[in-house]
């Protein structure tokens, strides 16, 4: 019988899996959207307590943010676009940077002149072709833009749903009273998953404010574009960081050919991330964030396999939000507390 269990538990394993994984174009903008409702629900929450829109109607406010989001959205979109176009024209010009900056490293350690060196650079750097790069990236802008119309699309109609949500459930449970139970147990899960995502949009934005100025201050170019990036990339944890100071680095050694410019960026922007990891999001989040790191690697591991980079930056607030609703259940408390960094959730 056990066995039995276990295998009928792997083989729907195996069929959800697929099921994701095969369901991507789909499901990867849909539950964006979701992750993008509890922010801008908390948003309008936030919105009604101030004082110009304190007795603004709850449809005003869900209204002027989710066009602020739209307008976001938009503008992320016009960001890409615009920064695509600058890269491509400086592309031929990085290239050249690198081409000298090798060549002085060559030359200082005196193999410019060995046959073997003329051999190594012939078949690494002479057989990058910058041109290449660009359809892979058009085609995937014209991607990008496609998901970013369906998370604003199914974010609207979610934000709509919502206004109904609470008569839909007490006439599917037979009765108010089970409608009201089940109804508070949705505001408590809907309330703490909002917030922890609200907070680490917070958290990333500010981020991605501080990076920007230390990119404009030293001179990076693109500035803007990699502080977007930074603050995507640091809903990874561990390695979103690390990534995301990378590509301005590389940018400031292409751009200058110059390792001591490239070191000052990474000493820089590394200061900022460690500042916005060690000292604010904590301050910030609180219990919300409280996941094993065993936890944290294999959702990292999970959805980066089935969904790419986008699974990577949705695994941590899917895992996280999860963890929320196991702990507002009392059957799957149990789960939450072994998916929990210390126990208390």
């Amino acid at each position: 019988m056990q066995l039995a269990t276990i295998t009928y538990a792997t083989a729907l394993a195996i069929m959800l899996g697929w099921l994701i994984w095969i369901g991507k174009p789909v499901l990867l903008p849909v539950i964006a959207a979701i992750i993008a409702l509890y922010v801008l629900s908390e948003a309008a929450k936030w919105l009604g307590g101030v004082l110009v829109f304190r007795h603004a109607p709850s449809w005003v406010l869900r209204l002027l943010v989710l066009v602020g989001f739209t307008a976001a959205i938009m503008l992320l979109f016009f960001l890409f676009i615009t920064s695509f176009a600058r890269v491509a024209a400086a592309l031929p010009g990085y290239e050249n940077n690198l081409d000298l900056l090798v060549a002085r490293a060559a030359s200082f350690l005196g193999i410019e002149e060995e046959p073997n060196w003329r051999i190594l650079r012939d078949s690494t750097l002479g057989r990058f072709d910058a041109t290449r790069l660009i359809t892979p990236l058009v085609n995937s802008i014209e991607a990008f833009g496609v998901a970013l119309f369906l998370i604003v699309l199914y974010a609207s109609f979610f934000f709509a749903e919502r206004l109904h949500f609470a008569s839909k459930v007490a006439i599917a449970l037979g009765g108010t009273e089970p409608g009201d139970r089940a109804m508070a147990l949705l505001n408590r899960i809907n309330e703490r998953v909002g917030k922890y995502l609200l907070v680490k949009t917070i958290v990333n934005l500010i981020l991605g404010v501080i990076s920007l100025a230390i990119m404009w201050a030293i001179g990076i170019e693109f500035a803007v574009f990699w502080a977007v990036l930074i603050a995507f990339l640091n809903y990874v944890p561990y390695f979103g960081s690390l990534v995301g100071v990378m590509f301005p680095v590389l940018t400031s050694l292409a751009q200058s050919g110059s390792i001591g410019f490239s070191l000052l960026s990474l000493t820089t922007l590394s200061v900022a991330q460690i500042f916005v990891a060690g000292v604010l999001e904590p301050r910030l989040m609180g219990r919300a964030f409280n996941l094993s790191p065993v936890v944290v690697l294999l959702a990292l591991a999970f959805w980066g396999t089935l969904w790419g980079i986008p699974g990577a930056i949705l695994a941590v607030p899917l895992t996280a939000s999860l963890v929320i609703v196991f702990a507002e259940v009392d059957e799957t408390r149990p789960a939450a507390v072994m998916l929990s960094a210390r126990g208390i959730v």
